[in-house]
């Protein structure tokens, strides 16, 4: 059952280990354990634009996983939270919270690209999160981490 999930909050899912992107054998096991089927949704964007609080709001949590009023990213590597869905009956919703693209003091920006690859390959609905409209400087923007 998806409140037997042993997870209260979001757990390092792929981690950044001296420029390599690890996944974390803790949360894969209770990734595995999941009996029922899952709905996996991956928030990917641009540093500090607020895609922690959307995973929050979206697991229905008023803490958070990381968050500061700084414009200094937060998460690092990709981040997962399993909740029971909140319309799916007997469906789990694994929620993904990526590092944000294109930050100026990130030690290896090859990542970005594997990040946005990896939640888009993991995800069965991806969320872009921006600040504003999504003109064609953001467009733009999604082709860089390639």
């Amino acid at each position: 059952m998806a409140s037997e999930i042993p997870m209260p909050d979001a757990m390092c899912l792929i981690e950044d280990v001296k420029g390599q992107l690890i996944a974390k054998e803790e949360t894969l096991r209770i990734l595995l354990a999941i009996e029922q089927p899952v709905v996996v949704v991956a928030i990917v964007g641009l540093y500090c634009t607020g895609k922690s609080y959307l995973m929050n709001k979206l697991a229905g949590k008023d803490t958070d996983i990381s968050l500061g009023s700084t414009v200094q990213s937060h998460t690092k590597g990709i981040w997962m939270w399993c909740v029971p869905h909140p319309c799916k009956e007997d469906h789990t919703l694994v929620l993904l919270d990526t590092e944000g693209l294109g930050e100026v003091e990130k030690r290896n920006n090859q990542n970005d690209g594997w990040i946005f690859a990896l939640a888009i390959l993991l995800s069965s609905s991806f969320v872009y999160n921006s600040m504003g409209t999504i003109n064609q400087k953001a467009i733009d923007q999604l082709q860089y981490p390639f």
